[in-house]
């Protein structure tokens, strides 16, 4: 079959929440669209109801089905069970692609593939970190070891594909310069998503949405709300909408402020319904890669207040003044009282609509990515690819 062919393309990855997920979805959709066969392996232990229903939405663009198998957040022994049963499921699909997302993802799918590689068989393996282990640092012992398992794991790829400029900086810092090939290809937004969600008349002040850990900055997101308050002189309003393991600490947090009332806690719901129940976006993230809530914010065109962390200042602008400093309170609620307070908030912290699009559509993504696939399967002409073979010819 010639190069420019459809393609078979497994995405691994362990966790189907958030912007792994969002950005596994996307890519699905429009490489299926574009005629390629796509399927996923991922963690059957994680997600709720909500993640069941976006599975359920994305399973028409996955001609190579969905396995969802018991994959550990943490790395332990049963991490080689794991790789056994991907490689199974693997083996029967037959890929021209294994693209791994996350650190887990990343090293199912490399592994994975340099077996089949082993065998002559032309097979794409790319990684993309999604921030995952580059949070770390060597100062810890368990950061010393993610790390290193990550420089152990390079040769094993044919490309790393970083989500923005500072995941590749990050990487160079804490793991080393990458010695294959990389690429920068920031994520997209649906072309669908490109349309302003307009405020409710009932809508809050804020809103935060996304997972309710540390890292994400909930915490930081309450505190910050109550000392706006303080500046701007009178009750506000907000919502945090999501799920995740510190919930209960974060209400009882709200009750001991007294914003047990203006603050209201709602489940995980997407993102655009959430936009129409409020006047800003709040991102007060301790750290980040490429988060979409922000893209999705500024498509919607919603006034975006965030942390300076990750690729975020890539989006908004080095020197925005929607720009605050990570875990900062002070630094936030100064924000956040401003953003009230400005009539003409949304123009001074919105990027040019036009080359915001041209750059972060989802669109631009897939083909780009699309691009790299097909590059490292051209640079693998002596190899064989699996659907020209029979899958009992592999180990």
């Amino acid at each position: 079959m010639a190069d420019d062919g459809p393609l078979r393309i497994i995405h691994c990855f362990r966790s189907p929440v958030g912007g792994i997920f969002r950005h596994v979805r996307d890519l699905a959709e429009y490489h299926t669209r574009a005629g390629h066969e796509v399927g996923i392996i991922c963690d059957s232990l994680t997600g709720g109801s909500f993640e069941d229903k976006l599975f359920d939405e994305i399973r028409p663009h996955l001609s190579l089905g969905l396995v969802r198998m018991p994959i550990s957040r943490s790395v332990n022994l049963r991490d080689l069970g794991a790789i056994r049963d991907s490689y199974r499921e693997i083996k029967g699909l037959q890929p021209d692609v294994l693209h791994g997302h996350g650190a887990k993802g990343g090293a199912i799918a490399r592994l994975i593939g340099s077996i089949l590689r082993v065998n002559r068989y032309r097979v794409a393996r790319l990684y993309t970190p999604h921030g995952g282990s580059l949070h770390y640092t060597r100062r810890s012992a368990t950061g010393l070891a993610v790390l290193t398992a990550e420089r152990l794991l390079e040769p094993f790829g044919d490309a790393i594909a970083f989500v923005c400029d500072y995941e590749k900086d990050a990487y160079t810092a804490r793991v080393g310069r990458p010695r294959i090939q990389t690429a920068r290809i920031y994520n997209g937004i649906h072309d669908r998503d490109f349309e302003r969600v307009y405020p409710r008349e009932d809508a809050v002040d804020f809103l935060y949405i996304g997972m309710l850990r540390d890292l994400k900055g909930p915490d930081v997101f309450v505190d910050a709300f109550a000392r706006a308050e303080r500046i701007a002189g009178r009750p506000l309003s907000a919502l945090m909408i999501g799920d995740g393991p510190d919930r209960e600490k974060y209400k009882q947090m709200m009750l001991q402020l007294g914003l047990g009332r203006r603050i209201v806690m709602m489940p995980a719901m997407k993102a655009r319904e959430a936009f129409a129940l409020t006047r800003n976006v709040v991102v007060p993230s301790r750290a980040e890669a490429m988060p979409y809530i922000v893209l999705e914010a500024l498509a919607a065109q919603k006034p975006v207040i965030a942390s300076r962390v990750g690729g975020i200042p890539e989006v908004l602008g080095r020197d925005s003044i929607a720009l605050t400093e990570p875990g900062d309170a002070q630094s936030l609620a100064a924000a956040m009282a401003q953003a009230i307070g400005d009539p003409g908030w949304l123009r001074k912290v919105m990027p040019e609509p036009a080359a915001f699009k041209e750059t972060f559509s989802a669109s631009a993504m897939s083909g780009s990515i699309l691009a790299l696939y097909r590059d490292i399967l051209a640079r693998q002409a002596g190899g064989r690819r699996l659907a020209e073979t029979s899958a009992e010819a592999l180990p």
